[in-house]
Formats: structure tokens, sequence, C-alpha cells
């Protein structure tokens, strides 16, 4: 793979050095077939969190939407997730794009992180996409002034069960509406180095949290994401019982995702949360598309009157070797001859009233 970056480095592999031989649970893969589309009906809601420290200092905001889609001509699921803040005062964020089918399997995922630190950013991007049987994954890391550039490939066939950092979350949204995770709930994902790992999901039962002034009852759901290179991650998330997520944090971490309102009082105080078009997959696919569009007919025009380069092209000579002080008085003397070998048009004022 070619790496065109002044510092940094490459890498192009199959997925059958990765471990291709870790497969999801049957339990896991039943799940996800079991999905019905009233289920994913009832998930279709945003999420908004506060990032709290220990001390109970806002640090960032936190959010999830959930939407119905259509990628080409295929109905689809969009998840779209959001974490923003500082670590010891220095900008961070993630975010996650996805596009899932009905039944949780990815069509498509954006996934790029940042930390903002002074003289040493880090910067980190991956992408997954379906094509021609294969899930093909590109991933970019920026540390400072070096680039690494990764990519790798799996067979679709291996990835049954296949969870992501998108698909995680309807998947446990979907778990707390059931209210129960089943037994033998392990899938797998892929880690840091695009290995093939399991992550397990298990139940935490019913707790009772406080969100605002009230104390309400809270289904629990861990999830174990391990991996090759480090030890294992655990997130604990806590959600109410209409699926909306009330409590995100992992574990040994001094930060906690918390709900601060209960969804029928944000409704009453809806904050509009900006959006970010530049992250957004689709709107981003739709902007490159109409400006290719334009391009395009921008040069088809101007292939038509190739007098116009020529017209430009005097002008701009003209102007370089006289240099006045008035652009648009020159300008207006230039184009005066022009003027009348055309007939008169129709004056475009309006008429008086």
């Amino acid at each position: 793979m070619e790496d065109d970056t002044p510092a940094g480095a490459s890498a192009e592999t199959e997925g059958a050095d990765h471990g291709e031989e870790l497969k999801a649970a049957d339990g896991a893969i039943t799940f996800m077939s079991s999905i019905e589309p009233a289920e994913l009906q009832k998930c279709v809601f945003p999420d908004s969190l506060v990032t709290v420290s220990e001390g109970g200092r806002v640090l960032g905001k936190f959010s999830v939407t959930v939407d119905f889609a259509r990628r080409g001509q295929q109905p689809c699921m969009l998840l779209h997730a959001q974490s923003q803040g500082a670590i010891d005062d220095s900008p961070c964020g993630t975010t996650v794009t996805a596009y899932l089918t009905t039944d949780l399997e990815v069509l498509e995922e954006d996934y790029h992180e940042y930390v903002k630190l002074e003289g040493h950013s880090l910067d980190k991007r991956c992408h997954m996409v379906q094509r021609d049987g294969q899930m093909v994954i590109d991933k970019v890391t920026t540390v400072g002034e070096e680039v690494t550039k990764e990519s790798v490939s799996y067979p679709m066939s291996v990835l049954r069960g296949l969870v992501t950092e998108g698909s995680n979350l309807l998947l446990m949204r979907l778990a707390a509406l059931r209210k129960t995770v089943p037994e033998h709930m392990t899938f797998i994902s892929f880690d840091q180095g695009l290995h093939i790992i399991h992550t397990t999901f298990s139940e935490l039962g019913l707790q009772q949290l406080e969100v605002g002034c009230e104390t309400v009852e809270v289904f629990g759901v861990e999830r174990i994401v391990h991996s090759v290179e480090d030890g294992p991650t655990t997130w604990q998330c806590y959600f109410l019982a209409d699926g909306h997520l009330a409590s995100r944090v992992q574990v040994g971490s001094p930060v906690t995702m918390r709900l601060l309102q209960l969804p029928s009082q944000q409704e009453k105080g809806f904050e509009k949360i900006p959006l970010v078009w530049e992250e957004d997959m689709q709107m981003r696919s739709e902007f490159l598309d109409r400006k290719e569009e334009l391009k395009a007919d921008h040069a088809s025009y101007l292939r038509q009157h190739p007098e116009i380069r020529a017209l430009i092209s005097d002008f701009l000579q003209f102007l370089l070797l006289r240099k006045p002080d008035d652009v648009f008085r020159f300008a207006r003397e230039y184009f005066l001859p022009f003027a009348s070998r055309r007939p008169p048009e129709p004056s475009l004022k309006a008429p008086p009233l």
C-alpha cells in the first residue's frame, strides 16, 4: 500500500492472519437474528448525557441518535454517536456513524477519535465498509507529524456476530428494552490493531439511580472488550424502562456519562445540538456528490464556450500590464465595447406599485 505522507508507516493485510478462528457464540447470533421491526421502531430516539468527573465537574457531552435511513437503495438503521470534552483542559472527542441492517450487520461505519495536546496531538480515523463479500477496513493514525496507515480485509463469512463501536450502542438499547440479556452473549469485534477479538455482554440487573431530583429504576448491561495487545476493557451502562441511556462508565475511569434530566423534562427544555456536517457520513457523501455534479456541469459549459477562457485571459493580461488603481473602473471600460454587440435586454426592475 502506497504511503504519500512525509513521515509514517503503512500496512496492508488479509484477515486470515488475524485470528479469524474466533467466532461469535450461537446465542449471540440468535439474538441478532431475532430482532423485530417493532423493536427497532422503539429504538428511534436521541440520547443526550453529560460527562462529569468524580468531583461533579462537567467535562463534556455524549449524544446518540438512531434513525431509519437508506443507504443507496437498501433500507437500514443510521446510528450517530458523538462525545466531546476535555482531558486536563485538552480538547478531545469521538464520533461514530454507522449504517446497520435490521439485524445489526454493519454495512458501513466511520470512527473518528482525537485528542488535541499542545505539540503532541492524536488523531485516529477508521472506516469499514462491505465490498464484494469482504469487510474492508482502513485506519489512519496521526501522532504529531507521524502518520501510520493500515488496511485489512475479512471475508463476511467469518464476521457473523460482529459488533462494532456503533452497533454495540444499538444492541444494548435493544437488550434494555427487552429487560434481559441472554446467556452466552459473546460476539466478535475488532481491537485497536484490527485483530478479531471477543466481546461479551452480560446483565447487571435492576438498580436505583438518581436522575435530576428523582430516583428511578434502571436496567444494567455490561460489555467487556477483550484485546490481543491490551487487557480487557469493561463498560457498564444503565438504561431507563423506555430504553433511554441513564449512565455509561468505563470501569476504572474517573469520569462518568450521566443523564441529568428525565427524557420528558428534556423535551420541555430542548437544547439544539449543533450539526457538524463534516462528521456525518451521509451528509458529507451528498455534499461530495453535489460538488462533483457542479464541477462537471461547469466544465461542460466551458467546453461549449471556449471564448470564455480567451476573453478572461485577454482581460487579465491587459489588467496586469496596465496595473490600474481602480480595478472596477478599468473592468467597466474594458468590457463596455462588448455591451454594444448585443441587443438591449428588457429591464429586470419591477414596475412601480
